[in-house]
């Protein structure tokens, strides 16, 4: 078999099973496992594959098919520009996210020094994009998740900023005696009640502990402001991803915790989905 009637095969299978990228994730997945680029697989397609590389391609093919992410197959997904490790125990970085650390880059770009805590930091991805760019910056993460923590730890020493982050595992509420000149965050906003109504991708496979909001979604937004009040320092800003819909409710939080909103960000479909906030008093 060569490579092109492997890949078409991969397809067909994906596109049985509801896979709407099917001829890419086909090509993805096998150019991962031959360590080439997509675009030399596709340039030589009429390679010849062995018969260990046709099995294994076939169970990488018969995990999509099961729905799991393919940054979970991969290991790894691309955040701002770079290629970061995941696993099941982070969330898979998105876009919108990308916006998020986008825009507080802008902001802070001409900074010599500032001091950063991205609460929920999964993967490191906002943290260590930020920091990326931020040369002054110095950052900590924390996660409840202990495994979370490890694949930030490996990020920060693949893009080697292991020397300006550390990373912790413990909870927010837990902080004391330290103040920060901006606070990061992508908590968990999806309502428990939406949780089931998430494709199957997300609902599966994805740690629904950093997607559970609770009740009406804001659950820890709240709880991220309000302590928010006590580590940053004056006129230090907090930095949030949130729900669709969510921004009328989370704006009147901030006001009424005496911050300032700054900077809203909106998604690709029109909708805010993160706000910057500054503490005026």
């Amino acid at each position: 078999m060569i490579t092109s009637e492997l890949l078409n095969l991969g397809s067909k299978t994906l596109k049985r099973n509801g896979i709407r990228t099917h001829q890419l994730d086909s090509e993805l997945l096998l150019a991962n496992l031959l360590k080439k680029q997509r675009e030399n697989l596709l340039i030589n397609s009429d390679q010849k594959v062995s018969e260990n590389t046709i099995i294994s391609f076939n169970k990488l093919i018969n995990k999509r098919s099961m729905k799991e992410p393919l940054a979970y197959i991969l290991k790894n997904k691309e955040f701002w520009s770079k290629d970061f490790f995941v696993n099941k125990n982070t969330l898979i970085p998105r876009p919108e996210t990308e916006l998020l650390s986008e825009n507080i880059i802008k902001i802070f770009k001409k900074k010599t020094a500032i001091s950063i805590l991205d609460i929920g930091t999964g993967t490191g991805c906002i943290l260590l994009s930020i920091l990326s760019e931020i040369k002054g910056g110095k950052g900590t993460g924390i996660d409840i998740s202990k495994k979370a923590i490890d694949v930030a730890k490996a990020n920060s020493k693949k893009f080697f900023l292991q020397n300006r982050t550390r990373f912790y595992p413990k909870s927010f509420v837990d902080l004391y005696g330290c103040k920060y000149d901006l606070i990061v965050s992508n908590p968990p906003y999806i309502k428990t009640s939406e949780i089931k109504n998430l494709s199957d991708d997300i609902k599966r496979f994805e740690p629904k502990i950093a997607l559970d909001g609770g009740n009406d979604g804001l659950d820890v937004v709240k709880k991220i402001i309000y302590k928010s009040r006590t580590i940053l320092k004056k006129f230090g800003s907090l930095a949030l991803e949130i729900g669709n819909g969510q921004y009328y409710k989370v704006s009147h939080i901030l006001k009424d915790q005496g911050f300032r909103v700054n900077v809203l960000v909106k998604d690709y479909q029109n909708n805010i989905r993160c706000i910057i906030a500054r503490l005026e008093n």
